[in-house]
């Protein structure tokens, strides 16, 4: 593990412990990890699994399962979820009573299609979570060295390693399971880990084992080796776990049942039909009962002095009683039994298309998209707010040197992905180009790289692209810094780069090459570009840095040491790290870089001289995306240092709750007075496409969170890069910086605190008169902890949905699946959680859909996830293409499908009452069972695949289209209950006009009349060409597929009347001959079949002739200008029609060009557009 020694030791299984730097944060782990174990924590035997087959001591294996079944539990489960659909519930109920002699048909054609319909969606449910334990199974079966007894080693799968075991970890292998170091190759026992499973960063972190058990080193030395671990219960929380680390649960976590919106409210429109079919059955059963009572007597056709029970006169109320029983069972068909099958074979194709979308495709992973789950389809398209993590995520983990300003000079000629998506939404590609030109082809090697580890950065000099390198200009390449003016200031900073840091070097004994570890990609970035720049961090000791650099006199490389005397650390509270070091000349520096929020105000009167120009750099770079930093230096007099030395050590020697203050005030001493010599402007290289996404994603109406464990700084930097955050963006900062009272344990006065910031912030915004602010909300884990309870989290909530942007930072994994909850919860719209890493899971499951990014960071988010992509761009063609299509397709299918069956229902309700509700029905058994089976199937199923109210060019073009589907436009109850009157109208017309025809007149010309046969042949030929035609209406899309579907499934009605109607009487019964003999040679049924369908549909033909025409929706517009071509006759509308096609938003970088626009316009003839870096507010209490 992290490594290239001779030796390679030994970890053992459980957590890495965080390294604690002071012996007080040390004292309060051993008091935390005691107070723990008594209530509730872990006692792990070590090297001594065996004691943990029994209780109390007895864990969770380490197997890792992200499946919804087992083997046991699918049936029951997978009823479950069947069954809990109100129409299954139904129909089952249905089925018991068809077995009956109530049921007014065969049992077998309520049976055969319930048991169709559960199977296919219980099949489809085995499937995909089938896929799921295969993905599980690849992690759980890979293997590591397990030590078995006696210094032996062997392999064993991951998934039989026991809390306890040692297990050996070669260099870059994978470990699913929490480790505690006991050795390394390393001789001072520390190892290299890169998280990216984890929380997506790929930067390596250090690790350090303790002392008692560093000489670890060989086999035989476990042979006898046990020791104990005190350690804590597994918690949420990520960063400040003593301990077992366990992310949330996240591996222990049961995936979650999601359905979705429209799936829900399916289940209310069953009810609602549900009590229409019960009042139309009591209504029924009354009559019946009251003309049982009255005119049974007279029916002496009947025999009623010998009637059974269900026509006995003389008991009506019990013959109500059992026609009601009849009748629930004869009605059902209000009720679309095929409605859920239909949907689960639409939408498992639907998630085919997702899964085989070309443009979705990453051809550098050689990964596609893929639809893990087919449930939540149409979710997809009613998104409202996205909920993102960043490392892995939006960006790439690699930092690229890019720019810098020196001595109020700017050096570096690239072009950052912000600038270019920037100048392509203001035209200038052209420009763009020409200007960097040179840098282009260094920017496609770069992205094509990323995805691996920035922490391994080898010295191959000969190499034409360098990582974390990306910088053009010819004025300080290659040694010619030495003639520029200033040299001397170019020469220190060059020198602060490759002293200020924490870097580590390693040599390789083979080439002779050095390549470094960081614990972060900005320190790497510095270190790699002060090497091009001719400043080679060479050599680092415990006191001594070592740096080849040129020298004073005539250029040539010397390698010069520095004696490292003190090293103070960046922390959030002073946003800036320093180093003292002493030259070999004797003299004594301090040498430091930060935040510009606080650098300006250390440097002394004389020292700056470049301010101005720093300042207008620096605002510069934040508006190309960069992330800046002041590099700054003092020199220091003997007798100074050592006055503040001695402060120092006894700040860092102190043990209390105070030593963290005595720090920060002891740096404060010594940085101060410094003097100016520039600005770092480096790039968080933003995976491909992200800012040109966000911008789709905006102004579609889409809003963005992003939920970070990243500080404060750089997610206000990822913040600009991604054009989340923008130049006159207001920000409100809420946070509990170090010296709050929450330091000293008092929560009430923190959570006051945070209560007043709240409050502040959101006065600030109801004040607010100006129609283009727009307010950037950003709060850190310690504020989230307290705004997150019952009596806050409200407040956050409004303040959170009136700001244009919401950045979490330093938030747990616990942390982000509670922010996701609450706006789930809190706004009752849909959310979508994206991430890439375990830390990750918690959000994704709590979401209503999880998307996992599924590139080179690892499978945990994605074995969680419910959709996965290899790049965060392409959830812009997920959600604004599929999502819009798949919204669209199912709520017009489940509309059309629900209008289908209440003009078939109803029609049998109508006979019903025609024979004075005798129960008999008017149609053949098996034409019922096979309307929604055969005859109506397929084009219902076409509408859910197919259908397109626009292309995905078109979808992309017009991004506020998207907007129909969070607005449930076509979901809505008044377009439900339009459907629903469209199908009773229907209904009503094909029965009053086949009953009328067939009564008033011979039906043949040898003068016989209509029996029972003929009428319900006849209006289920209507309904049949009805729904049909319906269907054609209602398409906009059309293919050879859909005309063959629809036209064949009429065909396909005529052609089973014909084969059916010739099988034996005693099976085909009422359909017996009825097409040959009765219907075929009979002018008045096909004057039927022209006349009743053409009247059924001619309402909902004039109404959306009427709409088109007076009230057109958007994408009846658009649809309208492609099909008269006004796309290319008439340029200038269809810009028009796009400009107008955007939702108005204040993220994403066409909300960056237009606040730049109006800018220009207040300030004609100034050169810099925005004078200010930020601007910034901070909600704190008055």
């Amino acid at each position: 593990m992290g490594g290239g020694g001779e030796r390679m030791r030994w970890s053992k299984l459980y957590s890495l412990s965080c390294l604690r730097p002071a012996v007080a944060e040390e004292e309060e782990a051993r008091r935390r990890q005691s107070s723990n174990l008594s209530g509730g924590g872990r006692l792990v035997w070590c090297n001594q699994p065996d004691k943990h087959r029994v209780k109390p001591h007895k864990y969770r294996s380490n197997y890792v399962s992200t499946t919804k079944y087992t083997l046991l539990t699918f049936l029951p489960k997978a009823l479950f979820e069947q069954f809990r659909r109100v129409a299954n519930l139904y129909f089952l109920f249905a089925a018991a009573l068809s077995l009956t002699p109530l049921a007014p048909f065969a049992a077998s054609s309520l049976i055969a299609p319930l048991v169709f319909v559960v199977g296919v969606s219980m099949l489809k449910e085995g499937v995909e979570d089938w896929r799921r334990f295969m993905q599980d199974e690849e992690v759980n079966k890979r293997k590591v060295a397990v030590h078995v007894g006696d210094g032996v080693f062997a392999d064993k799968q991951w998934k039989r390693v026991r809390v306890g075991e040692v297990v050996k970890v070669t260099q870059d292998s994978f470990f699913p399971a929490d480790l505690l170091l006991l050795s390394s190759s390393f001789p001072d026992g520390i190892c290299y880990v890169e998280t990216s499973n984890l929380d997506g960063e790929t930067n390596l972190k250090v690790k350090r084992c303790v002392e008692r058990t560093l000489e670890l080193s060989d086999k035989s030395d476990f042979a006898t080796w046990s020791a104990q671990v005190h350690c804590e219960a597994p918690n949420p929380h990520l960063y400040t776990f003593v301990g077992n680390l366990d992310l949330d649960g996240s591996n222990a976590r049961e995936a979650p049942s999601k359905r979705s919106r429209i799936e829900r409210k399916m289940d209310k429109i069953i009810y609602f039909l549900f009590s229409v079919l019960l009042l139309i059955s009591l209504l029924g059963s009354i009559v019946f009962g009251v003309m049982t009572q009255a005119d049974m007597p007279r029916w002496w056709y009947l025999r009623p002095s010998d009637a059974d029970v269900y026509f006995n006169p003389q008991r009506p109320q019990l013959a109500a009683l059992l026609h009601l029983i009849t009748a629930l069972i004869l009605y059902g068909y209000l009720i679309p039994i095929s409605l859920y099958v239909s949907i689960e074979v639409v939408k498992v194709l639907q998630a085919m298309f997702i899964n085989h979308d070309i443009a979705m495709y990453d051809d550098v992973t050689d990964t596609p998209a893929h639809a893990r789950t087919s449930n939540l389809n149409e979710e997809l398209g009613q998104v409202d707010t996205i909920l993102s993590d960043k490392t892995g995520t939006l960006t790439c983990n690699v930092m690229e040197f890019r720019k810098c300003s020196i001595a109020g000079v700017s050096y570096g000629r690239g072009i950052t992905e912000v600038e270019r998506a920037t100048a392509k939404r203001l035209g200038r590609e052209q420009q763009l180009h020409e200007q960097d030109a040179g840098s282009e082809e260094h920017d496609h090697r770069s992205s094509s790289s990323h995805g691996t580890s920035p922490g391994n950065f080898e010295m191959a000099h000969a190499a034409p692209f360098v990582k974390g390198f990306n910088f053009t200009d010819e004025r300080v390449m290659d040694g010619n810094w030495l003639h520029q003016p200033h040299s001397s200031v170019i020469r220190t900073f060059f020198r602060i780069l490759a002293v200020c840091h924490t870097v580590i070097p390693e040599e390789s004994q083979e080439t002779g090459d050095v390549s470094y570890q960081a614990e972060s990609p900005d320190e790497l970035a510095f270190v790699v570009a002060a090497r091009e720049f001719g400043f080679q961090f060479y050599k680092r000791t415990q006191s001594t840095v070592l740096v080849r650099e040129p020298s004073d006199t005539n250029g040539t490389t010397t390698l010069r040491e520095y004696k490292l005397l003190n090293l103070l650390e960046f922390n959030s509270t002073r946003k800036r790290m320093s180093v003292i070091v002493t030259d070999d000349a004797g003299n004594t520096f301090l040498f430091s870089k930060g935040a510009d929020s606080v650098m300006f105000d250390k440097l002394s009167k004389n020292g700056r001289q470049f301010e101005a120009a720093t300042r207008s750099h620096l605002s510069e770079y934040a508006e190309a995306g960069l992330r800046t930093l002041i590099l700054a230096y003092r020199k220091l007099d003997d007798a100074e240092y050592r006055e503040w030395n001695a402060v120092f050590l006894k700040a860092k020697t102190t043990i209390g709750e105070s030593r963290e203050e005595l720090l920060d005030a002891a740096c404060d001493m010594i940085e101060r007075d410094l003097v100016l010599v520039g600005a770092t402007a480096v790039e968080d290289k933003l995976q491909k496409g992200v800012p040109e996404c966000i911008d789709r994603l905006a102004q579609a109406g889409l809003k963005i969170w992003v939920l970070t464990g990243d500080k404060l700084e750089t997610a206000i930097n990822i913040g600009f890069a991604c054009s989340l955050l923008r130049q006159g963006m207001k920000q409100i900062l809420v946070t509990l910086d170090s010296g709050s009272t929450e330091q000293f344990g008092n929560k009430e006065a923190s959570a006051k605190s945070i209560s007043q910031q709240l409050a502040n912030a959101q006065r600030q915004i109801d004040l607010e008169t100006d129609d283009d602010a727009a307010f950037a909300l950003i709060i850190d884990g310690k504020a989230l902890a307290y705004a997150l309870e019952d009596g806050l989290k409200d407040k956050l909530l409004r303040l959170a949905i009136n700001c244009a942007s919401v950045i979490c930072c330093r938030v747990s994994p616990k942390q982000k699946a509670l922010v996701t909850g609450l706006v789930k919860e809190g706004t009752g719209r849909t959310t979508l959680s994206i991430g890439d890493g375990a830390n990750d899971v918690g959000m994704i499951q709590e979401a209503d859909i999880g998307v996992g990014i599924s590139g080179l960071e690892g499978m945990q988010a994605v074995m969680a996830s419910d959709f996965s992509i290899a790049q965060f761009r392409f959830l812009e063609r997920l959600l604004i293409v599929h999502g819009h299509w798949c919204y669209k397709r199912i709520a017009q299918m489940i509309c059309y499908f629900f209008y289908k069956n209440i003009t078939f229902g109803l029609t049998l309700f109508y006979y019903e009452a025609y024979t004075s509700f005798s129960g008999q029905t008017a149609y053949n058994d098996w034409y019922m069972s096979l309307f929604n089976v055969f005859f109506t199937s397929l084009p219902v199923i076409a509408l859910g695949v197919f259908e397109q109210d626009v292309s995905a060019r078109v979808c992309l073009m017009f991004p506020t289209l998207y907007q129909q589907g969070p607005r449930n436009l076509f979901f809505s109850w008044s377009r439900i209950l339009g459907w629903m009157a469209n199908g009773v109208y229907s209904s009503l017309v094909t029965f009053v006009f086949a009953a009328g025809l067939y009564r008033v007149a011979a039906f043949r010309r040898g003068g016989e009349v209509a029996e029972l046969a003929i009428l319900g042949a006849s209006m289920y030929t209507c309904v049949v060409w009805t729904v049909n035609a319906q269907v054609a209406l209602a398409i906009s899309y059309f293919t050879w597929i859909q005309h063959l579907v629809i036209w064949g499934s009429i065909g396909l009605w005529y052609i089973f009347l014909l084969l059916y109607g010739a099988v034996d009487p005693r099976l085909s019964t009422t359909a017996y001959m009825v097409l040959r003999d009765g219907l075929g040679p009979a002018p008045v049924y096909w004057l039927t079949t022209a006349l009743i369908p053409l009247a059924c549909v001619l309402p909902y033909f004039l109404f959306t002739a009427f709409q088109r025409t007076f009230k057109p929706m958007d994408h009846h517009i658009i649809q309208e200008i492609r099909h008269l071509q006004r796309d290319f006759t008439d340029p200038g509308m269809w810009l028009r029609e796009r400009s107008k096609a955007v939702e108005r938003t204040s993220i994403g970088v066409s909300a960056r060009v237009e606040a730049r626009i109006r800018h220009m316009k207040k300030n004609k003839g100034r050169h810099h557009l925005f004078s200010p870096i930020r601007d910034t507010t901070t909600a704190t209490t008055p």
